[in-house]
């Protein structure tokens, strides 16, 4: 959910097409960075638009890459095509020989004067970063509304300041390993501006995604390597069609790599010709989900008129109209994680404490102690309050009656807090000025989420489990911030969500040791986390496409199942609407692992 139709997402990629000599083929191939980015994008369904020099005659080599994309840009003479020779040493194309043609003559001048309407705007390094900077500049005065940039590794050495200032400009830039190392010293030094993303391709070992100082690595794609020329611009361009969709930037480079590892597997571009749609990421099959049961559980669901989505109002959150009820949210929020304890590498106990008089257990634990701040000194909430946020701030506020600290994980609150304030202090936004983007787009949602994928406390969870919540609130409160549109609110994947997938039997767990490990509510690793996670994601997509339901009303449903199918007692099975079509896999827990995303 979320993603638009891909078939209306529109790419202009500036650099062109190049007749290169390889190791292994019979006469001259297709290449170029611009037409490996474009076709990997026109193969993962956009609409691409290429904008380099275009021969004419059209050479044969080129036919079925014109046929496939608007090709616009000055009209040249087949020799005048940039040409490359090329070779391959431990699985990485050398250069041999480049000559950049016309390429090199490309002006600013002869874009299309709106570029308002294309959801991405990529640059190749057009054998000049000075001269991808003047091309940069230029889209943006032309109303890019997203600019990408890829870069080379003997330009950064010939052209360190002007690589410095494509990387300032940039929404999105991709890099190879060595580019990375060159531009930052080492990989654990690459970082990226607030609200950039930056990709790092490293071959066999994967991916690497940065986002502020935040970076996620995943793993490689395995490939039968032929031909390993344009992988990283076929990443690119796959990426950037998952982004303009509505991906968050982690996703949209996870399921961009099975084709980049495709295409390495034919010599040049054979593999992004293919009709096919791009092959996608392998499933995890230690946790699947259950048809059958999602098909019963969902019917039983859409027969329940009570099921309906939560006002988040009550006596723990802001009354209607609070003039800081947007502050609040946004802070609060991205504070919806980690409220439970461990012990010998066991679950122990969740957060359960007293605050103002009354008992209150995790989530509306800490709205209720947000609430303080907005009854007391609301200035707290605000961006600027959050980035200057310190430690006895957060104590004080977060303190339960009996004078205790509850939360276990308070260093990572404040870590997020700051991170938040920080991010949209260096964007200039509000909740509010973000607000008036969002209702001013044409779909809120996703401009929502591609705002938020830039704001710490939100951007480092690949699944959106706070920014989904955020924006639930945002449309169920009274005062309906948002507005439905054709998107669905993702499913908001958390602690008490899994465990009853678990439970219920919309997910079976196929590995007999992970299953183990979630009986005994032992630590899990990363990856055995993931595949309970995504899996259960997927699981509710469906129960909310079968039922009929809201996103909202199916997340407030299995919300109020912890209270019927609780962390430390027996569930009461007698009171579950769901009971008839459960699975009673009563002893399975939720994974047991210290994130920050839930």
């Amino acid at each position: 959910m979320l993603a638009k139709n891909v078939t209306e997402t529109r790419i202009l990629i500036i650099g062109g097409a190049s007749l290169d000599t390889l190791d292994g083929a019979d006469g001259l191939v297709a290449g170029g960075a611009g037409m490996y980015t474009a076709m990997a994008a026109h193969r993962s369904g956009a609409s691409v638009t290429l904008f380099s020099p275009r021969p004419h005659p059209m050479p044969d080599a080129l036919q079925n890459i014109a046929v496939n994309l608007e090709w616009l840009g000055p009209s040249i003479k087949e020799e005048e095509l940039p040409r490359f020779e090329i070779t391959y040493k431990d699985n990485k194309a050398n250069y041999v020989q480049s000559y950049f043609g016309a390429e090199e003559s490309l002006s600013p001048e002869d874009l299309p004067h709106d570029l308002s309407g294309f959801d991405c705007v990529h640059l190749v390094p057009l054998g000049n970063l000075r001269r991808q900077h003047k091309f940069m500049l230029a889209c943006r005065e032309r109303g890019a509304r997203r600019m990408s940039a890829g870069t080379a590794l003997d330009l950064i050495k010939e052209q360190p300041d002007d690589a410095a200032e494509v990387l300032l400009g940039s929404d999105l830039v991709f890099m190879n390993e060595d580019e990375a190392v060159r531009l930052f010293g080492s990989m654990a030094a690459v970082n990226s501006r607030p609200g950039q993303t930056i990709f790092v391709t490293q071959g066999r070992d994967g991916a690497t995604v940065v986002q502020g100082q935040v970076a996620t690595h995943l793993t490689g794609v395995a490939a039968d390597v032929i031909d390993p020329t344009g992988a990283g611009d076929s990443f690119c361009g796959a990426t950037l069609v998952g982004l303009a969709s509505g991906q968050h930037p982690v996703m949209a480079a996870r399921h961009a790599m099975p084709l980049a590892a495709q295409m390495t597997s034919a010599i040049g571009p054979a593999a992004l010709l293919l009709a096919a749609p791009p092959p996608e990421t392998a499933p995890d099959d230690r946790v699947i989900v259950n048809p059958e049961n999602i098909s019963n559980i969902a019917k039983l669901i859409a027969g329940m008129p009570d099921i309906k989505p939560f006002a988040f109002t009550g006596s723990d959150l802001p009354a209607p109209d609070h003039p800081a009820t947007l502050d609040y949210f946004f802070a609060a929020a991205l504070q919806q994680f980690g409220f439970w304890t461990t012990a010998s590498g066991r679950y122990e106990r969740p957060l359960v404490a007293t605050i103002d008089g009354e008992e209150r257990k995790g989530a509306f634990y800490l709205f209720r102690a947000y609430l303080r701040w907005l009854q007391h000194d609301p200035q707290m909430l605000t961006p600027v309050g959050q980035a200057e946020l310190t430690e006895d701030d957060l104590r004080s506020v977060l303190r339960a009656e009996n004078g205790t600290d509850p939360m276990p994980a308070l260093d990572i609150h404040l870590a997020l807090a700051r991170r938040y304030g920080r991010d949209m202090l260096a964007l200039n936004l509000t909740p509010q000025s973000v607000l008036e983007k969002v209702r001013a787009s044409a779909s809120p949602l996703r401009t929502l989420f591609q705002i938020l994928d830039g704001i710490g406390g939100y951007k480092e969870d690949p699944l959106r489990k706070k920014t989904g919540l955020l924006a639930m609130i945002l449309q169920q409160r009274p005062e309906a911030f948002m507005t439905d549109d054709e998107n669905e609110v993702p499913p908001v994947v958390d602690y008490h969500v899994m465990r009853s997938c678990l439970r219920i039997g919309l997910i079976d767990v196929a590995d007999t040791g992970l299953a183990a490990k979630l009986i005994e509510r032992q630590l899990l690793t990363e990856d055995e986390e993931w595949a309970v996670r995504v899996a259960t994601y997927a699981a509710v997509e469906q129960i909310v496409t079968q039922s009929g339901k809201s996103m909202g009303a199916v997340d407030w449903f299995f919300f109020q199942a912890r209270q019927r199918c609780p962390e430390m007692s027996e569930p009461r099975c007698d009171s579950c609407a769901v009971d008839p079509a459960c699975a009673h896999r009563k002893k399975l827990f939720q994974p047991v692992r210290r994130t920050s995303y839930y």
